[in-house]
């Protein structure tokens, strides 16, 4: 078929088409709305992009090409919405063409029909043709209808998914700029916590070779002091041994003579027992407390404030009003029943837990042997009796009388110097780290590796580990002291 008028209609519509296309938000997929142009160039509906970016502070990323742009750079464009009124009135002027200029060439025939083996419209006198007598075909408006149906539903399922992966990409704008922000203060807080230890050492570093300095000056001095001392020494020895050899040299009746005498002044000389200038300094400390190390470790650590929970301790156990000291009691106080309390150990926890970063607090301990302290887990058992290991959800120290032991299976004795007054404990949640100091020198007392699966942490303590329930004047006080770093 001869189709030159339909094709003129077709190419009216095919610039009507790109002229629509030109004037489409890449967004909703709709004519323009209150279009704004962006510094990358693009144009979107200003309600779209708006939402499109949402709560975004910065880092706005063009929807159509992904170039970052301010999101204040949104420039209002007032040719594009001009544009909008022109090509909708192009549209509705082709929309509305009169049906009876488009003929068929050959037949000179309306195109009422649309054969659907050839994808063509035709006239009824080509229907009857040889062409397309045996092929299906529709009337042309019930065709477009059906394919503007399919057409449709397709575009509202491309839509929906258009829209689905703008929402994700925007989500993950959103969340990569979250991440950056995390970065950067972890930057910050990287470079800081540097700085600090960096001006603590040479700080240190300071302070411990002016000591050097002082002991080598000590040294020096030490060293004249006591060359000279034993010189003299030596030279009255040396006289006196001369004097002894020479009297023994003589003949018997001048040896006799005042032969006491000389016994009795040898018997009385003695060397002054001078101690050596290496023996006096050597009883010096060369290793120098460790307490500034445990400063640099406490500057990236968040200090916690220990208070105990009433409402986890065992009824014989009496606490301080501040919360700060714990003792054991003469008898069980008759308390309400509470699921969190510990029944049969006399233990007790802190009131706040951790389940991130990095803590410490100090733990001062008074009285007799028979404690323990540490950390458990949050679903650590309170009506039953413990025995503080770690598969218990317990990571604790304690002290008996044969010794300070780390709660492991089996457990394991630590060897110190003296029993610790203090005991600093340090909690590194994501490393998954308890770890004991004696926070009177920073000696490490013991480290636990664990996994607490995001559980909460809380501090423990155990006012009688195990044995004897001691009372009166030999009582434990365990005492949480204000946060320091000493």
């Amino acid at each position: 078929c001869g189709l030159s008028s339909l094709q003129e209609a077709m190419a009216a519509g095919e610039l009507a088409t790109r002229a629509q296309a030109e004037v489409t938000c890449s967004i909703c997929l709709e004519g323009f709305k209150e279009p704004v142009t962006t510094d990358c160039g693009h144009s979107f509906c200003q309600d779209c992009i708006s939402q499109y970016w949402g709560q975004l502070e910065s880092n706005f990323c063009c929807p159509q090409c992904g170039e970052t742009c301010p999101q204040g750079n949104l420039r209002p464009s007032k040719e594009l919405r001009n544009m909008v009124g022109s090509v909708r009135d192009l549209s509705s002027q082709v929309a509305h063409e009169p049906e009876g200029e488009r003929v068929c060439d050959r037949h000179q025939e309306a195109l009422k029909l649309f054969c659907e083996e050839d994808q063509m419209p035709i006239c009824l006198v080509c229907r009857e043709s040889r062409a397309h007598r045996t092929h299906p075909v529709l009337p042309m408006e019930e065709a477009a209808q059906e394919y503007k149906d399919q057409i449709q539903s397709h575009l509202q399922r491309l839509r929906k998914e258009r829209w689905e992966l703008l929402g994700f990409q925007s989500a993950e704008e959103k969340a990569s700029e979250k991440l950056m922000r995390q970065v950067e203060l972890e930057r910050q807080r990287v470079t800081s916590e540097c700085e600090q230890l960096r001006q603590l050492l040479a700080k240190e570093e300071g302070l411990r070779l002016a000591q050097l300095g002082e002991l080598d000056s000590m040294i020096t001095r030490r060293k004249k002091e006591s060359v000279t001392r034993l010189g003299e020494e030596i030279s009255r020895l040396s006289a006196l041994i001369v004097e002894l050899e020479g009297k023994c040299q003589q003949p018997a009746p001048e040896f006799l003579q005042g032969v006491r005498s000389t016994v009795s002044r040898a018997e009385k000389v003695t060397s002054q027992h001078l101690m050596l200038i290496s023996q006096k300094l050597g009883r010096r400390s060369w290793a120098f407390p460790r307490a500034w190390v445990s400063k640099a470790l406490i500057l990236s650590l968040s200090a916690a404030n220990v208070v105990l929970d009433q409402d986890t301790a065992n009824p014989k156990l009496i606490l301080s009003e501040d919360g700060k000291v714990v003792r054991m009691g003469d008898y069980a106080q008759r308390l309400v029943r509470n699921p969190n309390r510990f029944d049969l150990e006399p233990c007790v926890l802190g009131m706040e837990g951790f389940n991130s970063g990095r803590h410490f607090w100090v733990v001062e301990l008074t009285g007799r042997s028979g404690w323990a302290v540490g950390v458990a887990r949050q679903s650590v058992l309170r009506k039953s009796s413990l025995s503080l290991h770690p598969e218990e959800g317990l990571w604790a120290v304690h002290e008996q009388f044969n010794g300070f032991k780390a709660r492991t299976s089996p457990e394991n004795t630590v060897l110190l110097e003296g029993s610790p007054a203090r005991i600093r404990i340090y909690l590194d949640y994501e490393a998954g780290l308890v770890a004991f100091y004696d926070a009177e020198n920073e000696v490490p007392i013991f480290n636990f590796t664990a996994s607490f699966a995001t559980e909460k942490i809380f501090p423990f303590f155990d006012a009688a580990f195990p044995g004897p329930r001691c009372t009166g004047a030999h009582m434990l006080t365990l005492t949480c002291p204000p946060t320091d770093t000493r």
